[in-house]
Protein backbone atom coordinates (compact mmCIF):
# COMPACT_ATOMS: atom_id res chain seq x y z
CA UNK A 1 0.00 0.00 0.00
CA UNK A 2 3.00 2.30 0.99
CA UNK A 3 4.58 2.08 -1.95
CA UNK A 4 1.85 2.48 -4.46
CA UNK A 5 1.34 5.45 -2.52
CA UNK A 6 4.59 6.51 -3.11
CA UNK A 7 4.66 6.39 -7.07
CA UNK A 8 1.01 7.86 -7.34
CA UNK A 9 2.57 10.92 -5.17
CA UNK A 10 5.93 10.79 -7.43
CA UNK A 11 3.77 10.73 -10.58
CA UNK A 12 1.89 13.70 -9.88
CA UNK A 13 4.72 15.58 -8.20
CA UNK A 14 6.20 14.93 -12.12
CA UNK A 15 3.03 15.50 -13.38
CA UNK A 16 2.56 19.27 -11.78
CA UNK A 17 6.85 20.02 -12.02
CA UNK A 18 6.65 19.67 -15.73
CA UNK A 19 3.96 22.05 -15.85
CA UNK A 20 5.33 24.91 -13.59
CA UNK A 21 8.35 24.64 -15.79
CA UNK A 22 6.32 25.18 -18.63
CA UNK A 23 4.55 28.18 -16.76
CA UNK A 24 7.82 29.54 -15.30
CA UNK A 25 9.90 29.18 -18.72
CA UNK A 26 7.24 30.20 -21.34
CA UNK A 27 4.70 32.23 -20.15
CA UNK A 28 6.28 34.10 -16.74
CA UNK A 29 8.19 37.31 -18.28
CA UNK A 30 11.20 38.39 -17.09
CA UNK A 31 11.92 40.14 -14.17
CA UNK A 32 12.01 43.81 -14.78
CA UNK A 33 15.73 44.13 -12.73
CA UNK A 34 16.78 40.71 -12.64
CA UNK A 35 15.95 39.19 -16.07
CA UNK A 36 15.25 35.40 -16.83
CA UNK A 37 17.67 34.38 -13.42
CA UNK A 38 14.77 35.31 -11.42
CA UNK A 39 13.25 31.80 -12.26
CA UNK A 40 15.46 30.25 -9.44
CA UNK A 41 13.17 31.67 -6.84
CA UNK A 42 10.49 28.99 -8.03
CA UNK A 43 13.12 26.44 -6.41
CA UNK A 44 15.66 28.51 -3.89
CA UNK A 45 13.04 29.48 -2.07
CA UNK A 46 10.49 26.64 -2.12
CA UNK A 47 13.52 24.59 -0.89
CA UNK A 48 13.63 26.41 2.17
CA UNK A 49 10.77 26.31 3.31
CA UNK A 50 10.87 22.78 2.87
CA UNK A 51 13.99 22.28 4.76
CA UNK A 52 12.85 24.30 7.84
CA UNK A 53 9.41 22.49 7.75
CA UNK A 54 11.41 19.53 7.82
CA UNK A 55 13.92 20.54 10.54
CA UNK A 56 10.67 21.33 12.62
CA UNK A 57 9.06 17.77 12.18
CA UNK A 58 12.32 16.05 12.55
CA UNK A 59 12.56 18.44 15.93
CA UNK A 60 8.56 17.27 16.64
CA UNK A 61 9.50 13.67 16.17
CA UNK A 62 13.15 13.93 18.65
CA UNK A 63 10.38 15.56 21.32
CA UNK A 64 7.66 12.77 20.63
CA UNK A 65 10.81 10.29 21.06
CA UNK A 66 12.36 11.44 24.52
CA UNK A 67 8.72 11.60 25.35
CA UNK A 68 6.95 8.02 24.85
CA UNK A 69 10.38 6.32 24.02
CA UNK A 70 8.89 4.99 20.57
CA UNK A 71 11.80 3.99 18.77
CA UNK A 72 9.89 4.79 15.40
CA UNK A 73 9.75 8.56 16.16
CA UNK A 74 13.87 8.12 16.45
CA UNK A 75 13.46 6.66 12.62
CA UNK A 76 11.21 9.20 11.81
CA UNK A 77 13.06 12.38 12.94
CA UNK A 78 16.48 10.83 11.31
CA UNK A 79 14.54 10.40 8.00
CA UNK A 80 12.99 13.72 7.91
CA UNK A 81 16.46 15.04 8.81
CA UNK A 82 18.00 13.69 6.10
CA UNK A 83 15.35 14.80 3.49
CA UNK A 84 15.54 18.66 4.78
CA UNK A 85 19.19 18.35 4.68
CA UNK A 86 18.77 17.65 0.96
CA UNK A 87 16.47 20.45 0.33
CA UNK A 88 18.44 22.82 2.56
CA UNK A 89 21.75 22.09 0.25
CA UNK A 90 19.55 22.72 -2.65
CA UNK A 91 18.61 26.00 -1.38
CA UNK A 92 22.46 26.93 -0.58
CA UNK A 93 23.36 25.90 -4.09
CA UNK A 94 20.43 27.80 -5.68
CA UNK A 95 20.99 30.94 -3.54
CA UNK A 96 24.84 30.99 -4.21
CA UNK A 97 24.02 30.84 -8.12
CA UNK A 98 21.47 33.84 -7.91
CA UNK A 99 24.20 35.79 -5.57
CA UNK A 100 26.45 35.34 -8.10
CA UNK A 101 24.39 36.88 -11.18
CA UNK A 102 22.64 39.41 -8.88
CA UNK A 103 25.51 40.55 -6.67
CA UNK A 104 28.69 39.11 -8.22
CA UNK A 105 29.77 37.23 -5.22
CA UNK A 106 29.35 33.73 -4.49
CA UNK A 107 29.09 33.92 -0.91
CA UNK A 108 28.66 36.89 1.80
CA UNK A 109 28.11 36.19 5.33
CA UNK A 110 25.22 37.90 5.50
CA UNK A 111 23.01 36.57 8.46
CA UNK A 112 20.30 34.81 6.36
CA UNK A 113 22.94 32.82 4.86
CA UNK A 114 25.16 32.44 7.69
CA UNK A 115 22.16 31.36 9.62
CA UNK A 116 21.16 29.15 7.16
CA UNK A 117 24.95 27.11 6.87
CA UNK A 118 25.06 27.22 10.78
CA UNK A 119 21.99 25.10 10.79
CA UNK A 120 23.07 23.10 7.82
CA UNK A 121 25.78 22.02 9.28
CA UNK A 122 24.08 21.22 12.58
CA UNK A 123 21.52 19.34 10.89
CA UNK A 124 24.74 17.12 9.22
CA UNK A 125 26.95 16.69 12.53
CA UNK A 126 23.39 14.91 13.77
CA UNK A 127 23.55 12.32 11.06
CA UNK A 128 27.32 11.92 11.89
CA UNK A 129 26.39 11.66 15.21
CA UNK A 130 24.08 9.07 14.54
CA UNK A 131 26.91 7.15 12.36
CA UNK A 132 29.48 7.27 15.12
CA UNK A 133 27.10 5.63 17.55
CA UNK A 134 26.35 1.96 18.00
CA UNK A 135 23.63 1.32 20.51
CA UNK A 136 20.51 1.91 19.01
CA UNK A 137 19.50 3.30 22.48
CA UNK A 138 21.91 5.98 23.47
CA UNK A 139 22.13 6.41 19.18
CA UNK A 140 18.06 7.58 19.73
CA UNK A 141 18.31 9.63 22.82
CA UNK A 142 21.94 11.96 22.04
CA UNK A 143 20.30 12.19 18.91
CA UNK A 144 16.98 13.41 19.44
CA UNK A 145 18.92 16.00 22.27
CA UNK A 146 21.01 17.42 19.08
CA UNK A 147 17.61 17.38 17.06
CA UNK A 148 16.18 19.73 19.75
CA UNK A 149 19.56 21.99 20.33
CA UNK A 150 19.38 22.42 16.30
CA UNK A 151 15.92 23.08 15.94
CA UNK A 152 16.70 26.64 17.78
CA UNK A 153 18.22 28.45 14.75
CA UNK A 154 15.24 27.59 12.82
CA UNK A 155 13.05 30.67 13.78
CA UNK A 156 16.95 32.60 13.38
CA UNK A 157 16.58 31.45 9.73
CA UNK A 158 13.34 32.81 9.07
CA UNK A 159 13.48 35.85 11.28
CA UNK A 160 17.23 36.70 10.32
CA UNK A 161 16.32 39.64 7.75
CA UNK A 162 14.03 41.11 10.15
CA UNK A 163 16.62 41.32 13.16
CA UNK A 164 19.36 42.25 11.21
CA UNK A 165 20.05 44.71 8.20
CA UNK A 166 20.71 41.91 5.84
CA UNK A 167 22.32 42.07 2.10
CA UNK A 168 19.37 39.20 1.43
CA UNK A 169 16.08 40.77 0.22
CA UNK A 170 13.57 41.22 2.42
CA UNK A 171 10.47 38.24 2.00
CA UNK A 172 8.39 38.92 -1.13
CA UNK A 173 5.89 36.96 -0.26
CA UNK A 174 5.14 37.84 3.39
CA UNK A 175 5.47 41.25 3.79
CA UNK A 176 8.70 43.74 3.11
CA UNK A 177 8.35 43.55 -0.10
CA UNK A 178 6.38 42.81 -3.86
CA UNK A 179 5.65 39.75 -5.72
CA UNK A 180 3.54 39.98 -9.08
CA UNK A 181 0.27 37.78 -8.23
CA UNK A 182 1.05 35.59 -11.53
CA UNK A 183 4.34 34.90 -10.19
CA UNK A 184 3.81 34.85 -6.85
CA UNK A 185 1.00 31.82 -7.55
CA UNK A 186 3.42 30.25 -9.53
CA UNK A 187 5.92 29.88 -6.28
CA UNK A 188 3.42 28.30 -4.15
CA UNK A 189 2.25 25.85 -6.82
CA UNK A 190 5.84 25.10 -7.17
CA UNK A 191 5.75 24.04 -3.60
CA UNK A 192 3.82 21.52 -3.62
CA UNK A 193 5.33 18.66 -5.88
CA UNK A 194 8.58 19.59 -3.59
CA UNK A 195 6.40 18.63 -1.07
CA UNK A 196 5.52 15.30 -2.43
CA UNK A 197 8.84 14.57 -3.91
CA UNK A 198 10.09 15.19 0.13
CA UNK A 199 7.61 12.99 1.78
CA UNK A 200 8.06 10.74 -0.69
CA UNK A 201 11.79 10.70 -0.01
CA UNK A 202 11.02 10.63 4.12
CA UNK A 203 8.46 7.30 3.06
CA UNK A 204 11.62 5.74 1.27
CA UNK A 205 13.88 6.67 4.05
CA UNK A 206 11.68 5.22 7.14
CA UNK A 207 10.96 2.02 5.23
CA UNK A 208 15.23 1.81 5.14
CA UNK A 209 15.71 2.54 8.92
CA UNK A 210 13.22 0.14 9.67
CA UNK A 211 14.89 -2.38 7.80
CA UNK A 212 18.15 -1.35 9.59
CA UNK A 213 16.61 -1.86 12.87
CA UNK A 214 15.02 -5.54 12.16
CA UNK A 215 18.86 -6.43 10.48
CA UNK A 216 20.42 -4.97 13.79
CA UNK A 217 18.04 -7.10 15.98
CA UNK A 218 18.71 -10.26 14.42
CA UNK A 219 22.44 -9.33 14.28
CA UNK A 220 22.36 -8.79 17.84
CA UNK A 221 20.36 -11.86 18.35
CA UNK A 222 22.99 -14.18 16.71
CA UNK A 223 26.14 -12.42 18.43
CA UNK A 224 23.95 -14.02 22.08
CA UNK A 225 24.65 -17.40 21.26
Amino acid sequence: MRQKLMIVLTLIAAALLARNLYVMLLQLPDEALQGAIYRIIFFHVPAAWTALLCATAAGAGSILYLTSKKISYDGFAASVTEVGLAFGAINLVTGMIWGRIIWGIWWTWDPRLTSMLVGWLIYAGYLMLRSAIEDPTKRANMAAVVSIFAFADVPIIFFSIKWWRTQHPQPVVWGGGQMDPAMKSVLFLNWIPLLLLAAVFIMIRMNQERSERQIDALRRYAHAF
